[in-house]
């Protein structure tokens, strides 16, 4: 028998040990990460257009003026950096992810990007150690398994149900819009008994006579048109972007040639293109007036709400605390 047959048949008792510490360090790898402050997850399952990002917002308004320290975890979607940063309200969305940089200017919390969920967490509470009541939220975070959390928000529409939703399993609230009935009974038909929070969505679009050119750059451009006319605007041209599109030069003449088309002396667009309008805006605006329609979201019996999902953070707090 030779040197490397006897060796392998000395160790082959030991294959089973092997395998099991394999298996163990690929669990390890795979559980969610615990950060030192309670994490409350805010997302979706389909692109777009459930308002994740306004819930967002109000949330972290709502929770700072109960007394806690907000921060938001972002993963900075279409950000040109690297690294885990605070964003700076003041900067600009190829470094930061426009909706991070919308949530850090409409919320005044800190706001901080990476890749890596946890890392960015960890940076929060360092910038922050003395903090009482503290808070992470997660925003876009349903899909990010990666980070534990102690409130799963996940926000769904009528659109939403009209595939399987085995994921919801992992929700502790669902959020859907307070005009579709349909779909708060359609979650009830599936066996749905957790929470459901209803959330009313308010377009602000201030007053324009004449004709104007609406654009976007989100994933359901229909919702922000349709809001537009429900608005009573008068849209005489639509524009769509893909979703997140960075916009160039090129973008600003194709507006104003489009808005010259049709007799329109203004534009109209959605915070988050505004956002990753940066510093084109005035190009624009010259001699266009640019507006902006704020996207707003209330939680009905917004005070019960609240005090459901501090009680869920005070107990997270708690067991954490152990």
């Amino acid at each position: 028998m030779t040197t490397t047959s006897t060796t392998r048949r000395l160790l082959l008792p030991l294959v089973p040990l092997y395998r099991l510490g394999l298996a163990a360090s690929a669990l390890k790898a795979s559980r969610p990460r615990q950060l030192a402050w309670p994490v409350v997850s805010v997302g979706n399952l389909s692109t777009g257009g459930s308002g994740k990002t306004p819930l967002a917002v109000a949330l972290a308004r709502v929770l700072t003026q109960r007394g806690m320290h907000v921060d938001v975890l972002s993963r900075g979607y279409g950000r040109t950096s690297g690294g885990t940063l605070l964003v700076n309200p003041n900067g600009a969305a190829e470094d930061f992810g426009d909706e991070p940089l919308l949530i850090a200017r409409e919320a005044n919390v800190p706001v901080y990007v990476s890749a890596k969920r946890y890392e960015a967490g960890v940076l929060a509470e360092q910038s922050a150690s003395g903090a009482a009541s503290a808070i992470h939220l997660l925003d876009d975070g349903f899909q990010h398994r990666q980070l534990a959390r102690a409130v799963n928000i996940l926000l769904l529409n009528g659109r939403d149900l009209r595939e399987p939703l085995s994921a919801i399993r992992r929700a502790d609230v669902i959020a859907v819009p307070a005009d579709e009935p349909q779909t708060e009974s359609d979650l009830r038909s599936r066996q749905w008994s957790g929470i459901i929070w209803r959330l009313r969505r308010t377009m602000d679009v201030p007053p324009l006579a004449g004709p104007v050119v609406a654009f976007c750059g989100i994933a359901r451009p229909e919702q922000f048109f349709a809001g537009l006319a429900a608005c009573g605007l008068k849209v005489a041209s639509r524009i769509a972007f893909r979703d997140h599109h960075p916009y160039v030069l090129h973008d600003i003449d194709c507006l104003k040639d489009a808005a010259r088309s049709v007799g329109a002396s203004a534009l109209i667009t959605t915070e988050k293109d505004r956002v990753r309008l940066g510093a084109l805006a005035p190009a624009i605006a010259a001699p266009l007036a640019l507006h902006t329609a704020r996207l707003r979201v209330e939680i009905e019996d917004e005070d019960a709400a609240i005090d459901w999902l501090l009680e869920q953070i005070r107990q997270a707090r708690f067991v954490s605390a152990r």
